[in-house]
């Protein structure tokens, strides 16, 4: 049962985000974030490492550049039990992260709104969270990926009374993913193609 020592949290809908970032911190997870979600933990006291700081790179290009990058997808994606992995991941000097705690740009949000141009919608396209998201889930037998808040006490709870996350929850957690990636994706296939006059469904 993997233990959580560090979690990734950088979320558009912060519902629920700061009592589960103080309940991972008083766990001893250390937490890494990004943006208005760092400064948000900043703001209510609850420790947090910046991911610039992680990477040795700051945020570049309006935010559309600051966890692609091989620190972060190289602790997210480490088989833990795979010695050319972690070997890799020492002499980058990469650290494991063990937890994902993302949700995307609010893109369906984004392009409901009235006369909402195709460049607004654009940039309401989260590239770097489904990154994160699909790492994550990918590598589920050691990485939580959690997209979802209704999530976090349950998580809690069970970090609480067993020290780790359980392989049926991990695995449970990669489904959901998936999921919520796909009908992302789906979601901005559709809008595209009725932009283009395409008319996909």
């Amino acid at each position: 049962m993997p233990k959580i020592r560090r979690a990734l949290v950088s979320v558009s809908d912060k519902t629920g985000l700061e009592d589960f970032a103080r309940g991972l911190a008083s766990l001893g997870v250390e937490l890494l974030s990004t943006g208005g979600t760092a400064k948000m933990l900043q703001e209510a006291g609850v420790p947090v490492r910046l991911v610039s700081d992680c990477t040795g790179f700051p945020e570049i290009m309006g935010g559309r550049v600051k966890t692609l990058h091989p620190k972060i997808h190289g602790g997210i994606l480490a088989r833990r039990d795979n010695p050319e992995d972690m070997a890799a991941a020492r002499q980058h000097g990469i650290e494991p992260i063990d937890m994902v705690v993302v949700n995307l740009y609010p893109f369906a949000a984004t392009i409901a709104r009235p006369g909402v141009t195709l460049a607004e919608a654009v940039e309401q396209i989260d590239i770097g969270g489904p990154c994160m998201l699909r790492a994550a889930a990918k590598n589920h037998a050691f990485v939580a990926a959690v997209c979802n808040p209704a999530r976090y006490q349950p998580l809690l709870e069970e970090m609480k009374q067993t020290g780790g996350i359980s392989e049926s929850t991990l695995l449970s957690l990669a489904a959901e993913t998936f999921g919520h990636t796909a009908a992302y994706d789906a979601a901005i296939t559709r809008y595209l193609s009725e932009q283009s006059g395409a008319g996909i469904a």
